[in-house]
């Protein structure tokens, strides 16, 4: 049984989205064993009580360090046993501690084509909003292992989405969701917990599945 963590700061669509693919058999094996919010009034808290799941919120603003707040985050995943950490919209900044803890062991989805409107200062509506200033015809989301420098971690998988004329950046937000970011999460989380995933230097080959190989 993979057991997922997983990381979030607002609604929680995604989060729900995961949820859903347990619950359709579509993520076999695959539990969510504990959700942190880096928010008290984060509405994926209420998704997981739905759904019995342990919830906690972990704010950064609670302790005086960085590494106090890796350690924090740290010690609640290792207490249960998390194999794999997804951050769905986790919007804290974390540091080496938490980073060398989970090598190759945390995901993070992020709602554009990378390498394009991303990295420090690009998260929730703002990549949308760039990418309509920006005049782009194709957006779309991306899932990437974590690693320090934010969104340039190995690429696990990337799903586009076209612009329309009339997008606003909240309709392109609910698009690229619906789309993208809802699908290639739990695809990503699948592709994981059938250990299908290499990470070789900067890039990431999906293996086939033994059924696939001659």
């Amino acid at each position: 049984m993979l057991r997922l963590g997983v990381m979030v700061s607002g609604g929680g669509t995604n989060l729900q989205a995961i949820i859903d693919s347990i619950e359709s058999g579509y993520l076999v094996n695959c539990s969510i064993v504990t959700v942190v919010s880096s928010r008290k009034d984060a509405y994926a808290l209420v998704r997981a009580e739905k759904h019995g799941i342990p919830s906690v919120c972990i704010r950064r603003k609670d302790y005086d360090t960085l590494e106090e707040y890796d350690e924090a985050l740290v010690s609640h995943l290792k207490k249960y046993k998390v194999d794999l950490v997804v951050m769905a919209g986790f919007l804290s900044i974390v540091g080496e501690r938490f980073i060398n803890e989970f090598p190759s062991r945390i995901i993070n989805i992020h709602p554009s084509l990378i390498p394009s409107f991303c990295g420090k200062g690009y998260y929730g509506i703002i990549p949308h909003k760039a990418a309509l200033e920006y005049g782009v015809k194709v957006t779309g989301a991306t899932v990437h292992f974590v690693t320090l420098e934010a969104d340039s971690g190995p690429i696990i998988l990337q799903k586009a989405v076209y612009v329309k004329e009339d997008d606003t950046p909240e309709t392109l937000q609910k698009r690229v969701m619906e789309e993208a970011e809802w699908k290639i999460l739990p695809e990503a989380i699948k592709l994981f917990s059938q250990g299908r995933l290499a990470v070789e230097g900067r890039k990431v080959r999906i293996l086939k599945e033994e059924s696939d190989i001659c």
